[in-house]
């Protein structure tokens, strides 16, 4: 979704609501993840004494194999993000990387959400905390059995 921003960065106090879904579709070059669910992504871009503000809420549901038994799984996340949205940038100072550029006045939501999100996922995607794994000798599942491989 390419979000218009020419006259919220033009009129102090102005809101713009955002709410839309991303489809799995539009996720199949997300590698490492599986999306059970359309992407959920609410917030509001506000202009507060001049200075732009996107604040939103991205909910995930990932279909996916727990890392260490292997059993299938589906996990919900949600994750909150802010960012100060300036029309343009001209700095090569590192300290400005915080903030999402709008080039001519528009932002892709789409690929702010997806990089928000995939930097806060998990890379170990575990069926709960305390998962045992399976056995590396006979491969049962030590959640489940016990064996006498390792005695």
């Amino acid at each position: 979704m390419i979000l218009q921003l020419r006259e919220i960065f033009q009129i102090e106090g102005m809101r713009l609501p955002v709410e839309y879904d991303i489809l799995p579709e539009e996720l199949h070059e997300v590698l490492g993840y599986k999306f059970a669910e359309p992407l959920k992504v609410k917030g509001e871009l506000q202009n507060h004494a001049g200075i732009v503000t996107l604040e939103y809420t991205v909910s995930c549901v990932l279909d996916a194999v727990c890392d260490r038994c292997l059993k299938p799984l589906k996990k919900a996340y949600t994750y909150d993000f802010s960012h100060t949205v300036v029309p343009s940038l001209h700095s090569d100072n590192p300290a400005f990387d915080t903030y999402l550029v709008a080039e001519r006045d528009t932002i892709d939501m789409n690929e702010t959400a997806i990089c928000d999100l995939l930097l806060m996922l998990p890379t170990k995607l575990l069926c709960k905390e305390d998962c045992k794994g399976l056995c590396y000798i006979c491969g049962c599942d030590k959640n489940e059995t016990t064996c006498d491989c390792l005695n």
